[in-house]
C-alpha cells in the first residue's frame, strides 16, 4: 500500500525557518509530480509549490522568493524549506505526489498533514 508522510511542522517566530518533509512508500514504480498544499482554518486550500520530476519548480505568489521546494527521486522524498516566516504562514501543509504503482497509472496520493505555526 502507498503512503505519503509529511513531517517537520512545528511552531516559530515572525523570520524563523522550518524544513518540511515529505516521504512516499509502498510499491512504488515511479513519481511524476510532488507538491506542497496550505490550508488555514476557515480558508480555502492553497498550492505553495510543486517539482516534477524534470526539476521543473512553480510557486504561489505569497512565498516566491521565501520557500524552496526540493526533490531526491531515489529517496521518494521531497522537502520544502520555508524561509522568513510571516503569520500568514500558519497553516496544515499538506504534500501530494503523483504516483505509479507496479502495473498501474499515476494516481495522486496524499499526506495527512503537518501543523505548522508561526506566532510572535
Amino acid at each position: 500500500q502507498v503512503q505519503v508522510v509529511e513531517s517537520g511542522g512545528g511552531v516559530v517566530q515572525p523570520g524563523g525557518s522550518l524544513r518540511l518533509s515529505c516521504a512516499a512508500s509502498g510499491s512504488i514504480l515511479s513519481i511524476g509530480a510532488m507538491g506542497w498544499y496550505r490550508q488555514a482554518p476557515g480558508k480555502n486550500q492553497e498550492l505553495v509549490a510543486s517539482i516534477y520530476s524534470t526539476g521543473t519548480t512553480a510557486y504561489a505568489d505569497s512565498v516566491k522568493g521565501r520557500f524552496t521546494v526540493a526533490r531526491d527521486s531515489a529517496r521518494n522524498t521531497a522537502s520544502l524549506q520555508m524561509n522568513n516566516l510571516k503569520p500568514e504562514d500558519t497553516a496544515v501543509y499538506s504534500c501530494d505526489a503523483a504516483i505509479r504503482t507496479f502495473g498501474s497509472h499515476y494516481a495522486t496520493y496524499w499526506g495527512q498533514g503537518t501543523q505548522v505555526t508561526v506566532s510572535s
